[in-house]
């Protein structure tokens, strides 16, 4: 079994708190890697070594509670059985919602109804629950009580990129503008404690930041990706857990066997590739992994270099008996009817956490559309761009055949798209102010500020979403097939009020930037919520925090933009044909388990996709996966109905 392995430094050299301040250690990585099990396992470790430690998590689906066995919540909790710590889940919706009413108090006896209005309004951007988030984490900063605080769920470069904004608060107050998260005026109380944890997140000897992730390529992938957009903000990444690898004991067939011998190629990749401190691993566990024995031995392995524990016959909680067929909870007729388009173009929307497979099942999809005779385009948005990779074709900015009758692809690029939204948003603002006669409007300062909000990420999340508003004009198509669709925070983006009077906001530029702009918004978002036009799929795998985050990212898409789900997609579930033996029957109850909640959950059609050997590669590849996953092979030509694309 392999043990925790480091590079120049141990990961315990890392977390271990070396000063008289107190310090940091903050967690990132997708859902359903582990990162909380991380979290928790290294905050029990430096309880355990006398630390007086605090450990916070802002995850939208915390399990803290779950993991240790107690109700914790929004307010600081004493662990039971462990002197020194303690345990916070801050609840983002609460946070928000405060951050809000915290913003707006204070200006009520200095503004009118209608301002205050206007504010509301602002303070409803979905860049505020961001900052709603990253006001605890300064709360939290300034903790003299503790030796150490760990996060579970650090602040992505993304919102510290929006922290940054504006340079000039000074300059910008008094010009009484505002940015994409809020008056600048709400924000000037901060100031000095947003600039202060900045520079704590930056400074290593105080902060140690570490990322977990599986031992899959898409994971390191995004990792990668992450930790170059914190490094150029003058954030260094210090540790990689690689969590979940496939005990050796538990491999004795030749599909498994083959697996773990990938899994073991990419954490030896990790170690080469990843630019950190430290590395370490810990394996996959027959059940959830819950309770302070288990906690301490995955800090044991972690932190001590101790030998993992895995009891390959150990019960769960789960009835492994009882555990239903997969292929039953499957609706194939409800699938196919939700995929096929009808008299006018269909979109497909498949959404999901980064590493869930969402690009594959696209791909599959609109593969075996193609083949059943329906003119098929199959757009990414996703920065990691796997399209090309899966289809062994080129695939650029504009749709191109990838070597299938009536299968086009596109990829958007993100530089170029921000790049093309740039220009049009510049040359509308200096429209706008260049027949102006009011001398006290400071044109090349409005220019100015509007350039800098420019930099903020939620412009990059406009620029993506103006050209794939340009997809719904795509002549030709019966189906768009969207690998990556936009989330509920992007599309209420678009929602924001388009005339805020005094102030200059993201929302109201690009609502302006070209003509009846705002009515095409409205008419996309119109055809997204139709559910004769359109298909949300959501993808995940069958554990609690890929569910819990799929099922948060549909409820708020629901609440906010009335979109509903209306299938699902679960991947990587365990073969009945390989791994006989205690470990993966508990598994695959488990997985069986969790398969009746998202039924449950979110009352849409179930497509199920099993975990292969190797992701389908190629046309012909994808065409077999398609067959087994879609219930499209009986869809033939002849069935196709005649289509006249919107």
């Amino acid at each position: 079994m392999a043990q925790s392995q480091s590079t120049a430094t141990s990961a315990r050299e890392v977390v271990e708190p070396s000063g008289s301040e107190t310090e940091f250690v903050f967690f990132s990585g997708k859902g359903g890697v582990g990162k909380s099990t991380v979290s928790c396992a290294t905050a029990t470790w430096l309880a355990d070594n006398d630390y007086e430690t605090l450990l916070v998590t802002t995850d939208p689906a915390p399990n803290l509670s779950d993991i240790f066995g107690q109700s914790i919540g929004h307010e600081v909790t004493a662990i039971d059985g462990i002197e020194n710590l303690s345990a916070i889940e801050i609840d983002p919706d609460t946070a928000a919602e405060e951050y809000r009413q915290e913003t707006i108090e204070p200006m009520r006896e200095l503004l009118g109804e209608e301002e205050i209005q206007t504010v509301e309004e602002q303070l409803n951007s979905p860049c505020v629950e961001e900052i709603a988030a990253f006001d605890n984490f300064v709360d939290f900063m300034d903790s003299p009580e503790y030796d150490i605080v760990v996060f579970d769920t650090a602040p992505t470069g993304h919102t510290i990129r929006l922290m940054e904004l504006p340079s000039d608060w000074n300059a910008e107050l008094e010009k009484g503008g505002s940015t994409c998260i809020g008056p600048a005026a709400s924000m000037e109380e901060r100031k000095q404690d947003y600039e202060r944890a900045i520079d704590t997140l930056q400074d290593d000897e105080r902060t140690s930041f570490g990322f977990v992730g599986k031992p899959e390529d898409s994971s390191i992938d995004e990792i990668e990706r992450s930790a170059s957009d914190l490094g150029e903000l003058g954030i260094e990444s210090q540790l990689l857990v690689l969590n979940g690898y496939l005990p050796e004991s538990v491999c004795d067939d030749p599909f498994f066997e083959g697996k773990r011998a990938d899994e073991q190629a990419v954490i030896e990749r990790a170690r080469e590739e990843f630019d950190t401190d430290a590395t370490a691993t810990y394996p996959l566990q027959p059940g959830e992994i819950a309770g302070l024995d288990l906690l301490a031995d995955v800090g044991g392995v972690l932190y001590d270099g101790r030998e993992a524990t895995v009891d390959v016959g150990a019960a769960t909680d789960v009835d492994a008996d009882g555990a239903a067929e997969f292929d039953s909870m499957a609706d194939t007729d409800a699938v196919v009817d939700q995929l096929t388009p009808g008299d006018e173009t269909q979109y497909l929307f498949f959404t999901g956490k980064g590493g869930v497979g969402k690009s594959t099942v696209a791909s599959t999809a609109a593969t075996k559309l193609a083949e059943a005779g329906h003119e098929t385009l199959v757009v990414t948005t996703d920065p990691a761009a796997h399209l090309e990779d899966i289809f062994g074709e080129p695939v650029g900015h504009e749709p191109t055949s990838v070597g299938q009758a009536n299968l086009d692809a596109a990829r958007i690029d993100q530089k170029k798209a921000l790049s093309e939204y740039r220009e049009q948003v510049l040359d509308h603002v200096t429209e706008m102010y260049e027949d102006k006669e009011d001398t006290q409007i400071d044109v090349d300062a409005a220019i100015a500020n509007v350039e800098e909000e420019l930099e903020s990420p939620c412009a990059e999340e406009m620029a993506a979403l103006e050209k794939f508003v340009s997809y719904f004009d795509e002549d030709g198509y019966d189906v768009v097939v969207f690998d990556t669709a936009p989330t509920g925070h992007t599309l209420r983006l678009l929602e924001l009020p388009s005339d805020w009077k005094g102030f200059m906001d993201l929302g109201s530029l690009t609502k302006g930037a070209a003509p009846a702009k705002g009515d095409q918004y409205d008419e996309v978002i119109e055809t997204m919520k139709d559910p004769e036009l359109s298909t949300f799929a959501f993808v995940m795998y069958p554990e609690y925090t890929p569910m819990m985050e799929a099922y948060r990212a549909a409820a708020d898409l629901k609440d906010q933009v009335g979109i509903e789900t209306s299938l699902v997609v679960a991947n990587y579930l365990l073969p009945e044909e390989y791994g006989d033996n205690a470990f993966f029957a508990n598994r695959r109850a488990q997985q069986a388990q969790y398969l009746e909640e998202i039924r449950d959950r979110f009352d849409a059609p179930l497509m199920l996709a099993p975990l292969r050997q190797d992701e389908p590669i190629g046309l012909e590849e994808l065409s077999a996966f398609g067959e087994e996953i879609t219930g499209l092979a009986d869809v033939v030509e002849a069935d196709a109905p005649e289509v006249t694309p919107s």
